[in-house]
């Protein structure tokens, strides 16, 4: 009877390395947390108070943004013109878009460094992030605004972290609490609430407050963050990230309620996103999305029977 040859210890050393090596890429893209996530929601009901990311189907797929061959970082829905906007980070520019991702208008912006967000506050008032330099930017826009300057708007400095080039990616805003979300990208991975800016009230003192939670933080099983939206209904907050190629919905408490993938196959999408950049929801529910350096998507609800 023939004997079965003993594995040889080399191989050994050699299968106990790759698995060390699965298991450390594994956690690095968060993927055991993932997949456990998706193992419980097959099982559970979706809460009643969850947007329900899952039942989004892409309508508008990968559409060139006309006359914009810039990156496009980051995007925001104005419900008061019933427009969308993002800016550029080369040759700095706040883009005003249509609901199809078709260019409105152009405001060039000087001295803004290196803007990677853009959130709106209230009629004709946004604010801008410089990721370097870790800024926030409050800028006013009128119907014949054709350029803004930096160095004319109340601004701040939050200063953390300052050593990492990773900085503010993205930004939401909570009108009813007053609160403004902004996302720290990774390095680390972080969403600060900012409340006190911008300044609402000139009769009042100016006082700014500032705090964020690592714990919960860390809960996000995804590689970077990347863009904010806060939706008003539900008091929830979607997280967009690019390396993980992934929109996350977070309830009050900062725990993941349900996702939309950015891959192939998954949502109606034929190809996977890019480079995923900004995410902004409008008034009915629609997802819009842009992905450097020009492309454009639309994510709508399936009406429910």
């Amino acid at each position: 009877m023939r004997r079965f040859a003993r594995p040889k210890p080399l191989m050994l050393i050699l299968l106990a390395i790759a698995l060390l090596v699965l298991v450390a890429v594994g956690q690095y893209l968060r993927l055991f947390e993932r997949a456990w996530f998706n193992l419980n929601t097959l099982w559970q009901p979706e809460s009643a108070q969850s947007i329900g990311l899952g039942h989004y189907q892409v309508t508008v797929e990968g559409r060139s943004i006309e006359g914009l061959d810039d990156d496009v970082s980051a995007l925001t829905f104005d419900p008061v013109r019933k427009s969308l906007f993002t800016v550029t980070n080369k040759n700095s520019e706040l883009i005003e878009l249509s609901h199809e991702g078709q260019i409105i208008r152009r405001i060039a912006l000087v001295g803004f460094g290196d803007p990677e967000a853009v959130e709106f506050i209230s009629a004709d008032t946004y604010v801008i992030t410089d990721e370097r330099q870790q800024r926030l930017i409050k800028i006013h826009v009128e119907q014949d605004t054709t350029f803004l300057d930096a160095a004319e708007a109340e601004q701040m400095t939050l200063g953390m972290h300052i050593s990492s080039n990773k900085g503010f990616e993205g930004l939401a805003y909570d009108s009813v609490g007053k609160r403004l979300f902004v996302a720290k990208e990774r390095d680390p991975m972080l969403i600060y609430e900012v409340q006190g800016f911008p300044h609402h009230n000139p009769e009042k003192s100016y006082a700014v407050h500032v705090v964020n939670n690592p714990k919960r933080d860390a809960g996000m099983f995804v590689r970077d963050l990347s863009s904010l939206q806060y939706d008003e209904r539900s008091g929830h907050l979607l997280a967009l990230s690019d390396e993980s190629g992934l929109i996350l919905e977070l309830d009050v408490d900062g725990r993941p309620l349900s996702t939309l993938s950015l891959g192939k196959g998954r949502h109606g999408l034929k190809k996977t996103v890019p480079q995923a950049e900004g995410i902004a929801m409008d008034d009915d529910g629609t997802l819009y999305l842009v992905s450097e350096p020009n492309l454009f998507y639309v994510f709508r609800k399936p009406a429910q029977p």
